[in-house]
């Protein structure tokens, strides 16, 4: 009665007076944004709408715990900002560590690393799972909920046509590591690395390998801001991942692809103007290298890989929790495309666009079907 006098008394209309409640965000000190530190976490996250996806994470209770594999330079399992959410490793290099050492490979005589160089790693690692809530460095993607399997792929290789050592995998190395992600039951496998050539077989049927056993490859588009992608992104299975800045156009960096294909997007940084976010570094000395820190800055599509990968593993976990198993590799690149932030359609320099945390979490057209 008490609305019905209102409306007759001239309100214009009579609603529940709703109640709003501000979304979870971690106390992890690099995590909020600052006037004074442009790199803190969060800008580039909510790029993904992730604090909505974590919303639904922290009601939601499951019973799949996803592995995303990460295949890189080198690991610190001993992290205080990542080793709860780190599983034993494995070294797949021929550098004459062994196959559970994850340190950076020791260079060749009179050969140094370049500085943050074996660090790549550990960020990588870092944006899809260091531990959250710990009021320590960033919470990964992954909120405590992923765990990452690290897969030491980079050595000192010689290099014929430079006459040089360079620090790289080769396709010997990365193809056994895909194939073991794959056999360890990796839900998704990160590949923050990439190389111009194509046609590498060896590689490619890795891929398919880790394809047909329920694994999905991620991979950096590159960082030369040219058309076409790098392998192993361009490969047929593959989700490509290319970066925007801030302001959402793509990076001045970033790869993309005229040519219609499985490319989505997050935030990692630019370089003119200026953009990087924080994560991890080894932050730890070896004979040979010394980590400047516990944490670096970083820019580039090797850290727009890691945040998809985390948030395709949160997809995962849902997924398999609701209907008794887990997406085929098909399914999440559906999911994660058509729900991005160009609303299923493709453009030429973002693909089908920022991947949208919070719609992977809660659509029911393309991710969760009845």
């Amino acid at each position: 009665m008490k609305a019905r006098e209102l409306v007759q008394a001239g309100a214009r209309y009579v609603q529940p007076n709703y109640l709003y409640f501000s979304l979870y965000a971690p106390n992890d000190p690099l995590y909020l944004p600052s006037l004074q530190d442009g790199s803190r976490v969060h800008p580039f996250y909510q790029k993904m709408n992730l604090e909505g996806a974590w919303d639904v994470v922290r009601a939601s209770s499951w019973d799949f715990t996803p592995v995303v594999a990460v295949l890189d330079t080198a690991f610190n399992p001993n992290h205080p900002d990542l080793r709860d959410n780190l599983l034993p490793g494995r070294n797949l290099t021929p550098d004459g560590l062994p196959q559970d050492d994850l340190r950076p490979s020791p260079p060749p005589n009179g050969v140094m690393y370049n500085r943050n160089e074996p660090d790549h790693g550990q960020a990588v690692a870092g944006l899809v799972a260091a531990i959250a809530d710990n009021e320590e460095g960033i919470p990964g993607v992954g909120l405590n909920r992923v765990k990452v399997l690290p897969v030491k792929v980079f050595f000192w290789v010689w290099n014929t046509k430079d006459q040089c050592y360079a620090y790289s995998s080769t396709s010997a190395v990365l193809s056994s590591a895909i194939r073991y992600a794959a056999d360890q039951g990796a839900s998704v496998i990160n590949m923050s690395l990439g190389s111009p050539t194509p046609l590498d077989a060896v590689v490619e049927n890795a891929l398919s390998y880790a394809l047909s056993k329920g694994s999905l490859p991620v991979a950096a588009a590159g960082n030369n801001g040219t058309d076409g992608l790098m392998y192993p992104a361009r490969y047929p299975g593959v989700l490509a991942v290319g970066s925007v800045r801030l302001n959402g156009t793509r990076s001045d960096f970033s790869n993309y692809s005229t040519t219609q294909t499985d490319l989505v997007m997050a935030a990692a940084g630019n370089i003119t103007p200026g953009e990087s976010l924080w994560s991890l570094a080894l932050g730890a000395s070896y004979p040979y290298y010394t980590s400047q820190d516990q944490y670096l800055t970083w820019a580039g599509t090797s850290f727009a890989a890691p945040q998809v990968s985390g948030v395709a593993a949160l997809y995962v976990a849902k997924y398999a929790t609701l209907y008794g198993k887990a997406p085929s590799p098909d399914q999440i690149r559906l999911c994660l495309e058509q729900t991005a932030s160009n609303d299923g359609t493709y453009d030429s320099q973002t693909g089908y666009g920022i991947v949208q945390a919070d719609r992977v979490m809660t659509d029911t057209t393309y991710c969760f079907p009845p």
